[in-house]
């Protein structure tokens, strides 16, 4: 659908306010060392820039997510402002680590302070719903009853789901301005989810 004029504007002004806003130096070898790349916009495939992998990142500006290949494809791992010496430190609480991260993007839309989302009890945003404006490092904890999410709506702003209590397993990366922050099941979640299972949330820092 073609964005109307209005809307076209203000994603004109919103992109040139956004310049300069993000920032990633990434690594060929872990602790910072070997060739460097200093990126302000995503990057499809960092083999086409002569790396074989990336070992080591530093994140000055804004949140980004990384992906495991190519093309933002395969695992997501949430990249918030810090510096990262190894790939544990991005693969963090994953019992799934994987040394490869060869594609990163901006995450346009997080905002600390108005996020919110709404998790369904069923597929397409049925049953039961729960709205949250918070960090859950227990979803049943705070009275979820299930170890699953089938679908959840991102209302507004940006949130990393994950697969087990205490922000650890498989990261989903979930956006208001991707898929209209609709996640109808768990296959919209990310290119590798293979299960619904989502134990605990938060929200992106910026």
């Amino acid at each position: 659908k073609q964005p109307l004029k209005g809307e076209a504007a203000a994603m004109n002004t919103q992109q040139m306010e956004q310049m300069g806003q993000f920032k990633i130096t990434v690594w060929e070898e872990e602790n910072f060392q070997g060739k460097r790349c200093e990126f302000m916009l995503e990057c499809q495939n960092i083999m086409e820039r002569g790396f074989n992998k990336i070992r080591s990142i530093k994140v000055e500006n804004g949140p980004w997510v990384g992906y495991e290949y190519p093309e933002f494809q395969g695992q997501q791992f949430i990249l918030e402002k810090g510096d990262y010496p190894r790939y544990e430190a991005w693969s963090g609480n994953s019992s799934y680590r994987t040394e490869h991260m060869l594609s990163f993007r901006p995450i346009k839309c997080a905002n600390h302070s108005d996020s919110k989302v709404t998790l369904y009890e069923c597929e397409d945003f049925q049953g039961r719903k729960f709205e949250m404006c918070d960090d859950y490092p227990s979803l049943q904890a705070m009275g979820w009853c299930s170890k699953e999410v089938p679908s959840i709506k991102v209302n507004s702003g940006a949130w990393v789901a994950y697969q087990f209590p205490g922000y650890r397993g498989y990261q989903y990366i979930l956006e208001r301005d991707r898929h209209q922050g609709e996640y109808r099941n768990y296959n919209e979640f990310s290119t590798q989810a293979h299960t619904n299972q989502v134990q605990s949330i938060r929200r992106i820092q910026h």
